[in-house]
C-alpha cells in the first residue's frame, strides 16, 4: 500500500495574488450555500469583510448577514456589483437570466463571474451580458457548508488561467478543488453534487442493520457514518484503487466476502452507477431548459 500522504494545500503565492485581485466581492444571493461560502471565506482569511457586499431578498436576512460576519449587506444588486472585481453568483437557475438583465450595463467590463448556479452554462451567460465576459462556472457540493466538500471549476471561452486561479482559491476555503473541461459538468452534477444523498442512503442502510442486530440506532449512525468517512480518506490520502482497498479488508473466508457476495447479489453495483446516470440525464435537461 503507498504511504500515507495530505492533500496539498493551495500555493500560499496562488491565495495571495488572487487576494490582491480581488478588490470588491460581490455574492448575490446569500442563502445556505452562499453563506457557507461568505463564512469559509472569512474564516480562511481569504477575504476580509470590508471587501464582500452581499446581496438577499429580504432586508432581515440582510440585516442578520451585516451583524453577524461585519459585511455590506443589501438588496440591492445594482450597487452591489458597481465596483466589484469578481461577482459570485450564488442564485437560483431561474433567478439567473433577471439578474444578469438588471445588473450588465453597470457592471465593469472586466469584472469575472463565478456561478454556483446548477445547470447554468458559461455561455448562457456570456449571451445574456451580451459582451464577451470572463466567467468561470462551479459545481460545489453541500459538504462544502462545513468546509469539507467538493467543488469542481470549468472556465469560460474568455476566462483566463488567472481567472481560475481566482475561483479556485475562493473555493478552496471550503474544501477540495479540481478544474475541468465544461462538457464533464452534467456528470459531475449528478456524481458529485448528488452524491452526498446517494452516501446518505448509504449510511441509513446500514445504521439499520446496525439496529437490527442490536446495537442502538444513535451508536449504530455513528459507526456507519465514521467508516465512510475513514474509507473515502483512505482512497483519497492512499491514492489506491477502490478494489485494492477492498481487498485489503476482505480477507479469505472471513466474514466480508459473505457481506460482499450480498451486495453483488443485491446488484448494488449497478444500481448506484444507473443512478449517477440517470441524474446526469436530467442535468442535462435542466441544461437545455435554463439554455432555450
Amino acid at each position: 500500500m503507498k504511504q500515507l500522504v495530505e492533500a496539498d494545500p493551495a500555493p500560499i503565492s496562488a491565495v495571495r495574488k488572487s487576494q490582491d485581485r480581488i478588490k470588491k466581492l460581490a455574492l448575490i444571493g446569500t442563502g445556505k450555500l452562499g453563506e457557507g461560502l461568505l463564512s469559509a471565506l472569512l474564516q480562511s482569511q481569504m477575504l476580509t469583510p470590508e471587501r464582500i457586499e452581499s446581496t438577499v431578498a429580504h432586508q432581515s436576512r440582510a440585516d442578520y448577514l451585516a451583524g453577524r460576519y461585519g459585511i455590506k449587506a443589501h438588496t440591492n444588486n445594482i450597487q452591489a456589483v458597481k465596483g466589484a472585481s469578481v461577482v459570485l453568483i450564488a442564485l437560483k437557475p431561474q433567478q439567473v437570466k433577471g439578474f444578469l438583465h438588471e445588473v450588465r450595463n453597470v457592471l465593469a467590463k472586466e469584472a469575472l463571474l463565478v456561478s454556483v448556479a446548477a445547470s447554468v452554462t458559461t455561455s448562457l451567460i456570456e449571451r445574456e451580458l451580451g459582451h464577451p465576459a470572463r466567467v468561470i462556472r462551479t459545481m460545489p457540493n453541500t459538504p462544502c457548508l462545513i468546509r469539507q466538500g467538493m467543488t469542481a471549476l470549468a472556465g469560460g471561452k474568455h476566462a483566463t488561467d488567472a481567472d481560475v486561479e481566482i475561483a479556485q482559491s475562493i473555493f478552496a476555503a471550503m474544501g477540495r478543488t479540481v478544474v475541468v473541461d465544461e462538457k464533464h459538468m452534467d456528470a459531475i452534477t449528478a456524481l458529485s453534487a448528488s452524491g452526498p444523498a446517494y452516501v446518505y442512503m448509504i449510511i441509513e442502510s446500514l445504521a439499520e442493520a446496525g439496529v437490527k442486530l442490536g446495537l442502538p440506532r444513535d451508536l449504530s449512525t455513528e459507526l456507519s457514518s465514521q467508516t465512510l468517512l475513514g474509507a473515502a480518506a483512505m482512497v483519497l490520502h492512499t491514492g489506491e484503487h477502490p478494489a485494492k482497498l477492498k481487498d485489503v479488508v476482505t480477507t479469505p473466508a472471513g466474514c466480508t466476502i459473505d457481506g460482499l457476495l450480498e451486495l453483488e447479489e443485491g446488484r448494488l453495483r449497478v444500481t448506484l452507477i444507473k443512478a449517477v446516470v440517470r441524474a446526469a440525464a436530467r442535468a442535462r435537461q435542466l441544461v437545455e431548459s435554463n439554455d432555450s
